[in-house]
């Protein structure tokens, strides 16, 4: 299959990647045959691109860090969670530590897969796929750190919920910690506001709380709420900065939307000024440059569609061309070999 911009996409093209709702439940299935009105339902719920399956690239396979069945069920926890915040109730921190300890186990079973974040996003799925995608490349960056499984779970638990500020409904700020000195534009930062949420539930750590406060923190200090910088930021809460900067730009939802590569460039140049250097180093060992099913032009002129990665070589992945007519014959193009090939465009 191949990823496709919905602009660029015909009557009788079958879906291959499956559609989501906010809360989990399957909006179209994989293999369904896209009509005029579905076409227009896609574009009316802001989905940009989506997987559509190609009879000339049927065998490439998109490797999951996750499986689907849990990313779904990890939005449906996320999507409850929601709930409990917009009530006014505690989170169930059970449930979500549950859906936390599906991640986890699958991620510690295919940590030497290289995760991309093209899961087919709607206006209303978008905080709860966001939430996911995060959480799940922040526990592959934990356990490629080789930190405990305790710790990973903390952070996983804070990168599920970094963003829980966001759907609180306004209102005093209650159990500052002792000594804060903070101002009331500050407190009004979805990230103070997280962190209280947080706290507040028995089964959620302090720590995972702290990392929903620190996640839009800088190393040089021009971060937010508290303009922390170095070492007084948590190493969980760097690592959450990146991956959730990350998915923000990958997103498809804003004009700045980078394709993955211009994202991992676009980290790259704010090392040691924004992000932790070696939370990034290990950043782009997880990631897929160029994932899968991409469509791309080398810089010989040759088109073709991503097909393979190499993990150490997330930049010169495997790449089989074509000739434009799409006619001709098939040639496979490694670009870990070809050293002097490189990949100039990629097309949405």
């Amino acid at each position: 299959m191949i990823y496709k911009a919905v602009k660029n996409l015909e009557q009788g093209q079958k879906l291959g990647k499956s559609i989501f709702a906010e809360d989990g439940r399957i909006l179209l299935n994989k293999g369904v045959t896209l009509t005029i009105g579905m076409l227009t339902k896609l574009r009316s719920m802001g989905v940009t691109a989506v997987f559509i399956e190609d009879g000339a690239f049927d065998d490439i396979v998109m490797e999951e860090v996750v499986s689907d069945t849990t990313k779904r069920q990890t939005m449906k926890s996320v999507a409850n969670a929601v709930q409990y915040i917009q009530q006014d109730k505690p989170i169930n921190g059970q449930e979500i530590g549950g859906a936390v300890d599906m991640i986890i186990e699958e991620v510690l079973g295919s940590s030497d897969v290289l995760y991309n974040m093209t899961d087919i996003r709607t206006e209303d799925n978008e905080l709860f796929v966001h939430l996911t995608q995060v959480c799940i490349l922040s526990t592959l960056i934990g356990v490629q750190l080789r930190i405990s499984r305790e710790r990973v779970k903390d952070l996983a638990v804070g990168a599920l919920l970094h963003d829980a500020g966001k759907v609180i409904h306004s209102g005093a700020q209650r159990n500052l910690p002792a000594g804060y000195k903070g101002d009331e534009e500050e407190l009004q930062h979805h990230a103070w506001k997280g962190f209280n949420l947080l706290r507040r539930s028995a089964d959620i750590s302090t720590l995972s709380a702290h990392i929903a406060l620190a996640h839009h923190e800088a190393v040089d200090g021009s971060g937010s709420p508290r303009g922390m910088k170095g070492d007084d930021i948590h190493a969980l809460a760097k690592i959450v900065a990146v991956t959730n900067e990350y998915d923000r730009l990958v997103s498809g939802h804003r004009e700045e939307t980078m394709f993955p590569h211009e994202a991992c460039e676009y980290i790259m140049s704010r090392t040691n000024s924004k992000y932790d250097h070696h939370i990034v180093w290990q950043f782009l060992r997880c990631v897929a440059f160029y994932p899968n099913g991409t469509q791309v032009r080398l810089s010989d002129g040759r088109i073709g569609v991503v097909t393979g990665q190499h993990k150490g070589l997330p930049q010169r992945p495997i790449v089989r061309c074509y000739e434009s007519d799409e006619n001709a014959s098939f040639q496979e193009v490694d670009l870990a070999e070809a050293t002097t090939t490189f990949i100039s465009r990629v097309f949405d």
